[in-house]
């Protein structure tokens, strides 16, 4: 997402996008949204804590996160951070992550943009109320210098099947990646890094990572060529790994990769813009790993990745990886095999409007979406 986008979401949501195949319609059987809450203040994440079924915690761009118990949205923020960032257009407190072993390690670990605008992974560690962060435990797991630009931050920390660390950044702002850091694999900008916050501290790096020990280029590095990769996911079935990256002028585009594969892809960026040429009529796609899915931007702006739905209440989204796009609200699936999306569709009755943020899951699986209008959704089946 570019700050511009942001700023101007009012005119953006007046375009419309062009839908994919249609889903079925409503009725008993189809899938629709619960609205929790729209007591929010611009939410741009959701998830919980590993085996909390009670419990939905809420990142607010702001600087807190905020709980909700049982579908109640308490009143004191879990963390307020708000005096230590930076916050406005696609900066803020963007992403939360719980330890797989949270219940008996306490730490969890949230990214953000510091008053400067750099980029923060800091750890933090949970007080003697659950429902409350110990605000003055936070330890900096990375730092990372962001350009003069505001825009392109990336956001998302997650721990992967794996149990180590994975973090999305994006290519250091402007446009057309001026400095070139997607390309650079000397540069952790706009590149997803996997991290082992356990076996060291603040990190080590995995010894199977894809260039651990390369003198050429940064170990921290899992995949790269990436602009912005605002939101990725994984399967929790599969372990297949999601990432919806925000384009340029011209492209969204939804990448996947493999469960099983070691690493080191290069998704394009700024030498593709999508399966297209960036800035020039020709190039080579060898090496690349191209995207699954794109769209053009007559159908919406940038894109919000998305989950793989594998909420057994749900089935008539099981397997399908639903994602959307921020302007437009629309929300649309596919199915994913051995490199091919097929039986694309869109869901009406899914769609947001507001600013689609997030989506996200809680600790049973269900899937929400977050809006900056300040609505959290649950997706539950019409009965």
């Amino acid at each position: 997402m570019t700050a511009l986008r942001w700023l101007w979401l009012p005119i953006l949501l007046a375009c419309q996008g062009t839908p994919a195949g249609p889903g079925p319609g409503p009725g008993p059987g189809t899938p629709d949204l619960h609205l929790v809450t729209d007591q929010l203040t611009d939410p741009v994440f959701v998830t919980a804590p590993p085996g909390d079924t009670a419990r939905l915690l809420v990142v607010e761009q702001g600087g807190r996160i905020r709980v909700l118990r049982h579908d109640s949205l308490l009143a004191t923020p879990f963390l307020d951070i708000a005096s230590h960032i930076a916050s406005g257009g696609e900066r803020g407190l963007l992403s939360v992550a719980f330890h797989p072993t949270y219940s008996t390690n306490h730490r969890f670990y949230v990214y953000f943009t510091n008053p400067s605008g750099d980029i923060r992974i800091v750890r933090y560690l949970v007080s003697a109320d659950p429902d409350r962060a110990d605000s003055t435990s936070g330890d900096t797991v990375l730092a990372v210098a962001h350009p003069q630009y505001a825009n392109h931050n990336g956001g998302l920390v997650l721990f992967g099947p794996d149990g180590k660390l994975y973090a999305g950044l994006g290519d250091g702002g402007s446009g057309g990646d001026p400095d070139g850091n997607g390309q650079n694999r000397k540069a952790l900008l706009g590149k997803i890094l996997r991290l082992d916050v356990d076996a060291a501290t603040p990190y080590a790096i995995p010894a199977d990572n894809p260039f651990a020990g390369d003198t050429a280029a940064r170990g921290e590095i899992w995949a790269y060529g990436l602009r912005n990769p605002w939101r990725f996911s994984f399967d929790r079935l599969s372990g297949n790994m999601f990432i919806g990256d925000v384009g340029q002028d011209s492209l969204e585009e939804i990448d996947v990769l493999p469960a099983g594969d070691p690493g080191g892809e290069n998704y394009g960026w700024n030498k593709m813009e999508g399966t297209h040429c960036y800035a020039s009529t020709t190039c080579s796609t060898s090496g690349l790993k191209l995207p699954v899915v794109e769209y053009f931007h007559n159908q919406g702006c940038a894109v919000t990745g998305g989950i793989v739905v594998r909420d057994s209440t749900v089935p008539a989204l099981a397997g399908r990886y639903l994602y959307g796009d921020f302007c437009n609200g629309w929300v649309r699936s596919f199915l994913y095999a051995l490199n091919l999306a097929t039986d694309q569709r869109d869901w009406p009755a899914l769609a947001v409007s507001g600013g689609l943020s997030s989506f996200g899951e809680d600790a049973r699986g269900r899937v929400y979406l977050t809006t900056l209008a300040g609505r959290l959704y649950r997706i539950v089946t019409i009965s």
